[in-house]
Order: C-alpha cells, then sequence, then structure tokens
C-alpha cells in the first residue's frame, strides 16, 4: 500500500514494502527526483538496509556457533511493515521480529521507520529497539536512488558530486564480485571536495568511501538542479548505479557498515563496524535528503 505526505515545498510517497520511498516531487516544478524503478537497470527506488549493509560470503553468517543465512542487504527492504503513525507531514512504519525473520536472524527487536517532511528536505530515521534478552548486533544504512539528469538538455556527465567540506576520502578495496578485501586507497577529488559523475565510475559496481563530511551534493549544470545527503554519524557514503551501463540514476548510501571481507563467512559477533545494543535499549539515527 502507498501512503502520501506533503507540505508546502515537497510532496512524498511511500510503500509498506519496505517502507520504501518511491517518489520525491519538488512541488514548485514538479520534477521527480527519485529513481523509478525501471526494470532495465535497477527495481528499486530507496532501499532501507537492515540487519546488515551489503553482502555476505556465499549468503550466510554464523552466530554462536550456528549458521545463519540472509540475502543481500538483509530482510528489512523485502518485507512488508505495519504503518504505526500517520501526521500531514510525517509517517512511521513498523517491523518486528517474526518467525520468519528469526529463522535468519535470531533476536527479537522492533525496527521503526520514520519519515519527516522540512522545508524541502526528508528525514529518514531509524529507530531500533532490543527486546531480547541478549545483546542486539546489527547494522543500518540507506540507498536512494536519484535521476541523473533531472532536466531536459543535460546529460549525465554535466552532474558533480560536492562533498561540504575538504576531506582525504579513502575508497574501500573491492573483489570483482564485491566483498570488501580490508584496505582502502586514496579517491581523487578535485579541490578535496568533489568529483564529476561518469558511467564508467561504476564499471566495477560501486564507490564506497570513508573519512569524508558528512554531507554530499549531486548538483547538475545548467538547471542547477541539486539533491544534497546529509548523513551525521554514518561511517560510509557509497555511489553507485548499475555496471557497465549508461544507467540515468546514481544512488548515494549512507551506511553504517560494509560487506562480508572477500572469502569469509563472517561471525556476527566479531563482523566489522557493526552496531550493538543492550537488552532493552533503543537507538536512533538519522539521514536528511534536501531538494532544489
Amino acid at each position: 500500500m502507498l501512503y502520501t505526505i506533503e507540505n508546502a515545498k515537497i510532496k512524498v510517497t511511500v510503500t509498506d514494502m519496505g517502507a520504501e520511498m518511491t517518489s520525491l516531487v519538488l512541488k514548485k516544478t514538479g520534477v521527480e527526483y527519485l529513481w523509478q524503478a525501471d526494470p532495465e537497470y535497477w527495481t528499486g527506488h530507496a532501499y532501507n538496509l537492515f540487519p546488515i549493509c551489503g553482502r555476505l560470503w556465499d549468503g550466510k553468517y554464523t552466530y554462536q556457533g550456528k549458521t545463519y543465512e540472509m540475502n543481500l542487504h538483509g530482510f528489512a527492504r523485502k518485507t512488508a511493515y505495519e504503518l504505526a503513525e500517520q501526521t500531514d507531514t510525517s509517517l512511521t512504519f513498523r517491523l518486528a521480529d517474526s518467525d520468519v525473520t528469526y529463522a535468519q536472524y535470531p533476536f527479537h527487536f522492533e525496527l521503526l521507520l520514520t519519515y519527516t517532511l522540512d522545508g524541502a528536505s526528508v528525514v529518514t530515521t531509524f529507530h531500533v529497539k532490543n527486546n531480547d534478552e541478549k545483546e542486539l548486533i546489527y547494522a543500518i544504512g540507506g540507498h536512494p536512488g536519484f535521476n541523473v539528469p533531472l532536466a531536459e538538455g543535460e546529460t549525465f556527465e554535466d552532474y558533480t558530486i560536492t562533498f561540504a567540506e575538504k576531506c582525504e576520502p579513502r575508497q574501500l578495496c573491492m573483489s570483482e564480485t564485491c566483498y570488501y578485501l580490508g584496505e582502502t586507497k586514496p579517491f581523487k577529488v578535485r579541490c578535496g571536495k568533489s568529483f564529476k559523475l561518469a558511467h564508467n565510475l561504476f564499471d566495477d559496481d560501486a564507490i564506497f568511501l570513508t573519512d569524508v563530511a558528512e554531507e554530499v551534493t549531486l548538483k547538475g549544470g545548467v538547471s542547477k538542479r541539486f539533491v544534497k545527503v546529509t548523513y551525521p554519524g554514518m561511517k560510509y557514503v557509497g555511489f553507485w548505479h548499475k555496471p557497465q551501463t549508461e544507467a540515468p540514476y546514481v544512488c548515494i548510501e549512507p551506511w553504517m557498515s560494509v560487506p562480508a571481507d572477500d572469502g569469509k563467512v563472517d561471525d556476527l559477533e566479531t563482523k566489522r563496524d557493526m552496531l550493538r545494543l543492550a537488552s532493552g535499549a533503543e537507538y536512533e539515527q538519522s539521514f536528511t535528503i534536501t531538494i532544489g
């Protein structure tokens, strides 16, 4: 089922499947900023990732001596949520553990995903509660895709990615099958802040960076239309479109964790960059998308 909220500046639509945003429109122009799931390239719009980010080696991990299986990015993006609350400018969806989730992730939890409008911005908030007697081990991340170009007469290559502050990004070294090799390398940015989009940037799949500013802007040429993603407290940001294509979109992905190491079945208790939450505790993390 689809739910829509709006204010004077933007209109947002979200589906209960995965609590995934499916439309983000700037009302004064009527322009759709969110990727519209063309199956030629990618059938997603803006996945929400929980309880892992990226791939598990052979689709498996271990926990306390038992092996579990879980698909790419975890089950939350392909599970129906219930609508917990709706106001004129916010939507909150709820996902709790079930027999289906427990078979692949042996924890009792509650995940609330809230979308809140603020001017020309939409804030996505993950609220995680540990309903188990043991420590909850998990990761969260965003995977929104944006149309590029956003205006007629522009091309993909007219767009630039710019960080809010000068930084020295490090790119995660990935295998050909998109697993982490445990090393990073410098990622070149102009004047410490920006790089131009080009389709061949993604020939080897996603680019994941660390040691970056906590805000990045995708901006066009003549139109000056932009998407700004702000992700305070999130360690990684990725950029992606379908490899070796001229796909007319780019994903900007703030993550708290990374894919499995190449050739290694993770033990959840030692898996890199996982978040940990004590029994009965709660955790909240947000990122913001602003359009113009």
